[in-house]
């Protein structure tokens, strides 16, 4: 609980307009996510849509990430 507790703290402080359902929904994603097996993740998001039903997480923008990494893989031939 206090690790998610943190991340929505962290999330708070980054984008203060946005929705505290959003940042709090965000924050157990990203704190529990990497936690579960594949045949766990339907549960865990039928959980989630009942906790927070009619809530869903806008796409990441990735962009900045991608053109780092392509730019790094090219400069060491990778």
């Amino acid at each position: 609980v206090k690790s998610v507790l943190t991340a929505a703290g962290n999330l708070k402080l980054k984008y203060p307009e946005e929705s505290e359902d959003i940042l709090m929904l965000r924050s157990i994603t990203d704190v529990n996510l990497p936690k579960f097996l594949s045949h766990d993740l339907p549960l865990f998001k039928g959980i989630i849509s009942d906790l927070f039903p009619g809530i869903s997480l806008p796409e990441p923008d990735y962009d900045i990430l991608l053109t780092a990494i392509k730019e790094n893989s090219f400069k060491l031939n990778l």
